[in-house]
C-alpha cells in the first residue's frame, strides 16, 4: 500500500518561513484529498489545511489563513504545505494525511483520512 512521508521541517525563527512536503512512496492512481494536521505536546491533533485532488477545493483552519498555502502536484504525488509569518504556536509535529474523495467527507476532521504520514516536527524559535 502507499505510505506518505513528509519533509521539510526544522527550526525557523518567528516570522520565518517553511515549505513542508508530503510524497507518495510509489505512484498512485487514485484520488485522494489531502490534508495537513498538526499536534504540539499535551494538545488535541488539530487541522491546518487540505486540497482536493483536483486542487479546485481548498480548506484552511482559522489560524492557517493568510498565511498558510496549501498545494500539490499530482504528477509528482507530492503536495506541499507552505508556512509563512510563523508564530511560536504554529510549533508541532506536522503531518500529512490521504483521504479517498468521495461524497460528504467532512475534510476538516481526522476520521476522514485513511492513510497517514509519521510526521516532521517545526521548531519556531523567538
Amino acid at each position: 500500500q502507499v505510505q506518505w512521508v513528509e519533509s521539510g521541517g526544522g527550526v525557523v525563527q518567528a516570522g520565518g518561513s517553511l515549505r513542508l512536503s508530503c510524497a507518495a512512496s510509489r505512484r498512485t492512481f487514485s484520488r485522494y484529498t489531502m490534508g495537513w494536521f498538526r499536534q504540539a505536546p499535551g494538545k488535541e491533533r488539530e487541522f491546518v489545511a487540505a486540497i482536493s485532488w483536483s486542487g479546485g477545493s481548498l480548506y484552511y483552519a482559522d489560524s492557517a489563513k493568510s498565511r498558510f498555502t496549501i498545494s500539490r502536484a499530482n504528477a509528482e504525488n507530492t503536495v506541499y504545505l507552505q508556512m509563512d509569518s510563523l508564530k511560536s504556536e504554529d510549533e508541532a509535529v506536522y503531518s500529512c494525511a490521504a483521504g479517498l474523495e468521495s461524497y460528504g467527507r467532512n475534510w476538516y476532521d481526522s476520521v476522514a483520512y485513511d492513510r497517514w504520514g509519521q510526521g516532521t516536527q517545526v521548531t519556531v524559535s523567538s
